[in-house]
């Protein structure tokens, strides 16, 4: 009974902890530590570092960076080095970190402005240290993206300061600039999408009407959109480089697909010239403030069949597998990017909504304290405490003058108000022009009606905001990537013929390395040999260095597959007396 009793005064420890009657210690086996502490790892890389947020589409270091740099805000830049320091008040991850995400965010062109060299995501080369650059944050993120009154606050991770839980962003911030994070045990991979795009989507949904937004890069191309699956899992885009023929004998590119750099993509074009898949003569790459990647071709090689070629056996076309995942009350999920949009939406009109009625509050405040200073000068209620012997009588007085004339206030006078009124100085009485009283009642008064209209009206309210922001900050935003439907290029139809096949009829062997052997054709290292044989038997292999096929061949050359102008016609004999027969 006493070992009973000694077990039930501990709490449940689960099937991996083990209590010993008689003892005040247990023992936690290996597999409970690691399920344990491992669920509580993954859940702060999900929460806390990887994956987006979708009230604000900003991860944590994000958010923190750009609370740090709205607390620094003068109007003027800040050295990169000093932001990093004070967002490390913050940040628990180190200046590393926190550096790169600023760099980041300052090449995404929207929130935050820049100033020295910054890097460039078209050559890969990446930015001046931050003792370099300087950065400040944009009149857009400064418009959109701050308000204190309707920010939710919590303590810093060392209790010295308040940090954001999110910012109030009045615009789909995570659509507009996209974001890739790898977590534990899943990923997020959201494509950036256009700026205008994004507004007259958000002005569609709050209409009723459908819409539809695609991904749009920075660097421009082309992009095949038709299995984009809203950005959800197992969606994928084709991107493709712009590649334009100058004349016969060279080609030009002017913009690279998203997520490469002239660097990756000049070196995959030589890799495939390396193993003679395509024939250049040389590269060379003007790259500056726009790509200019130039092409020289071998003399008689078409420029046409090289820029499919180009799309078919280098990073000039490559695919894209978008997945959509945000935090969404405070667990991973997955969504579209349209469903992303209406809850940005749905979102803007929640805040729009809480700041018109604080402001609304505000001006019935101040209309209620104007009026009241007005009453409390204009009918002389101050000479009546001019006797008072004790700050209980001031206060009793004050309240007993104010009685006649309550009819005329939105509220009750209250203790508070009273004490506002006997901080009025003498001075301020003295200069009391009630002319300008009532014209500043007039002006709350209207404000306060606009306001009361904007709530009653608040989906047409949020139309003409998101306007409004397009207005402003729409120009020099246009559509950067073409959207194109892409034909599949078959490598095996524009590969260059990079080697040379040859055959040994007497031992049955056929390949590329077989030099003293018969010539049999030219071939690239990709394509398909059709060997028959006397008895009628053919085979189809890949090309290989050597490789048998078997006696008595009869016929071998280069299979192009789905070719329908050529057909085999085999005529043999079923063994030594049997008939004759025929195979197409």
């Amino acid at each position: 009974m006493e070992e009973l009793e000694l077990e039930s005064a501990y709490p449940e420890g689960g099937e991996d902890t083990e209590y010993f009657p008689g003892t005040l210690h247990s023992v936690t086996a290996l597999s409970g530590m690691f399920r344990n502490w491992f669920l509580d790892y993954a859940s702060y890389v999900i929460l806390e570092r990887a994956v987006p947020d979708l009230f604000d589409g900003l991860k944590p270091v994000q958010r923190r960076i750009l609370h740090s740099m709205k607390r620094m805000d003068d109007g003027r830049f800040s050295k990169v080095a000093n932001i990093i320091g004070h967002t490390m008040q913050f940040h628990p991850h180190g200046d590393a970190s926190i550096g790169d995400a600023l760099v980041q965010l300052g090449q995404k062109d929207l929130l935050v402005e820049t100033q020295g060299n910054w890097g460039n995501i078209l050559t890969g080369d990446g930015a001046a240290a931050p003792r370099y650059i300087e950065a400040r944050l944009s009149k857009f993120a400064l418009d959109v993206i701050f308000n204190p009154k309707t920010t939710e606050w919590k303590q810093s991770y060392d209790g010295r300061n308040r940090e954001p839980l999110s910012l109030p962003a009045k615009f789909p911030l995570l659509l507009a600039m996209g974001v890739e994070g790898i977590a534990v045990g899943l990923a997020s991979k959201i494509l950036p999408h256009n700026f205008n795009e994004l507004v007259d989507a958000a002005i569609n949904h709050l209409q009723g009407k459908a819409f539809e937004i695609y991904p749009d890069f920075p660097t421009g191309g082309f992009i095949d959109v038709s299995r984009y699956n809203d950005g959800q899992r197992g969606g994928v885009v084709k991107v493709r480089a712009r590649i334009e023929k100058i004349d016969r004998r060279s080609l030009v590119i002017t913009e690279i697909p998203f997520g490469k750099t002239t660097t990756s993509l000049i070196e995959s074009i030589i890799k495939a010239n390396e193993k003679g898949k395509i024939r250049i003569r040389k590269i060379d790459d003007n790259t500056s403030a726009d790509v200019e990647i130039k092409i020289h071709l071998m003399p008689g090689v078409s420029p046409d069949k090289t820029i499919d070629a180009l799309y078919a056996l280098t990073d000039c076309e490559y695919s894209i597998s978008p997945n959509t995942c945000v935090i969404s009350e405070n667990r991973p999920s997955f969504m579209g990017v349209s469903e992303i949009l209406k809850h940005s939406v749905n979102r803007t009109v929640e805040l729009l909504t809480t700041e018109l009625e604080i402001r609304k509050n505000e001006l019935q405040e101040d209309w209620h304290m104007s009026s009241l200073e007005k009453i409390f000068i204009g009918e002389k209620i101050y000479r009546d405490i001019e006797e008072c012997e004790t700050w209980e009588s001031v206060i009793s007085t004050i309240d007993d003058g104010l009685k006649p004339f309550r009819d005329r206030l939105f509220r009750d006078v209250t203790h508070e108000d009273i004490i506002k009124l006997t901080e009025i100085r003498i001075k301020r009485i003295s200069k009391y022009d009630a002319f300008k009283a009532d014209e500043h009642i007039k002006g709350v008064e209207a404000e306060l009606e606009e306001v009361k209209n904007h709530l009653d009206n608040i989906i047409p309210y949020t139309i003409n905001y998101f306007r409004q922001i397009k207005k402003k900050y729409g120009k020099g935003r246009e559509r950067r990537t073409e959207i194109r439907s892409f034909d599949t290029i078959q490598a095996a139809k524009v590969i260059a013929n990079n080697a040379r096949l040859y055959i040994n009829y007497k031992e049955g062997f056929i390949g590329t390395s077989l030099k003293k052997d018969e010539f049999v054709c030219e071939c690239s290292s990709i394509d398909d040999i059709i060997v028959i044989r006397r008895n009628g038997v053919y085979q189809i292999t890949r090309v290989d260095d050597k490789v048998f096929v078997g006696n008595d061949i009869l016929y071998a050359a280069v299979f192009l597959r789905n070719d329908e102008r050529t057909i085999y016609n085999i005529v043999y004999q079923d063994g030594r007396d049997g008939p004759f027969l025929a195979k197409r």
